[in-house]
């Protein structure tokens, strides 16, 4: 056993969310046994475009699907970089073990090549985490990081705590530490899979990243207010509820696929679109909250309909607009 113990309480809350994510989980397996390779593309563009998005990338769930074609997109190249190394990492997913810190450098230089000096090196200068001008979190000095990852990949490949559990609080420390330059939170939730999917292979294609994108904002706060504590169980019970709002929404949601397979718009796709043409500028959370729906499923109708042609995305997430075609 690893004498490091991340601090953290395993509360009521986070027993029920284990118990009422492993009932989910019965219903998922079947359903993702059940998937075709279409879908789990589908469901990989989702978790890349949002992984990506919560780091102000611009580019559409569209888009990313064009990449992955192989098509050519009018967009930022630091953007379509972000996409195409995301794309090759998550194809490595079975490759790598989550306790290996050659694997964590690995996956590093892959996620973050062309876009930063040195890929797949631990931080060699201390750094600051700000939001705005405010600094939210120091991060550990850069000489104690190789003991600090040692520590916490030893403990992830010693701890027997169910791994629900175990990937939470291994992604918070992950952030906590900080060990690369750049790229850690994009790093986090991509391990944070990979732990996941060593223990349920289905769980490499739930897009649990779309569900946090629409509440990055409580992301970073409780992440914060785990920096102060010094305990990261709200964090960890934070992650329970994604994960279980995630596959809630797989479950019951409609085949994308299918739906795309066809030119018709649904009853809902043809309301979205009005609302489209009607306020361009109109978010999704704005969009979920008139149709009385998630913002995931609405995430789900624009991907449908940018699919079809019906619309386009123009200029960054924040700022642009839709452009009904």
């Amino acid at each position: 056993m690893s004498r490091y113990q991340p601090p953290f309480t395993i509360t009521p809350a986070i027993l029920n969310l284990v118990i009422e994510t492993g009932e989910l989980l019965g219903h998922w397996a079947a359903h993702a046994g059940r998937a075709s390779p279409l879908l789990r593309k589908e469901n990989r563009i989702r978790t890349i475009q949002a992984s990506l998005a919560i780091e102000h990338n611009s580019l559409t769930t569209g888009q990313v699907t064009a990449i992955m074609d192989g098509k050519r997109v009018l967009a930022p190249e630091k953007d379509i970089q972000e996409v195409r190394n995301a794309i090759q990492a998550y194809e490595h997913l079975n490759i790598w073990h989550a306790s290996r810190l050659e694997d964590v450098l690995h996956a590093h230089r892959i996620l973050m090549r062309g876009l930063v000096d040195s890929p797949g090196q631990l931080r060699r200068g201390d750094v600051g985490i700000y939001r705005g001008n405010q600094l939210v979190h120091m991060a550990p000095p850069a000489s104690q990081v190789p003991r600090l990852m040692d520590d916490l990949l030893g403990w992830l490949s010693t701890t027997d705590l169910h791994p629900l559990i175990a990937s939470s609080v291994f992604h918070y420390e992950f952030e906590f530490i900080h060990p690369f330059a750049d790229g850690n939170g994009r790093m986090g939730r991509l391990w944070q899979t990979l732990i996941l999917s060593q223990w349920r292979p289905e769980l490499a294609w739930l897009p649990v990243e779309t569900v946090i994108h629409f509440q990055q904002t409580q992301y970073y706060a409780i992440l914060g207010q785990c920096d102060k504590a010094s305990d990261c169980t709200a964090f960890v019970e934070f992650m329970l509820q994604n994960i279980a709002d995630a596959l809630r929404e797989s479950i019951s949601a409609p085949n994308p696929v299918s739906e795309k397979m066809s030119d018709k718009m649904s009853e809902k796709e043809a309301t979205v679109l009005q609302l489209l043409t009607a306020q361009p500028t109109i978010t999704a959370s704005a969009l979920a909250a008139m149709l009385g729906v998630t913002s995931r499923t609405i995430e789900r109708y624009l991907s449908a309909l940018q699919q079809k042609g019906r619309v386009q995305r123009v200029g960054p997430r924040k700022g642009g607009y839709w452009q009904v075609m």
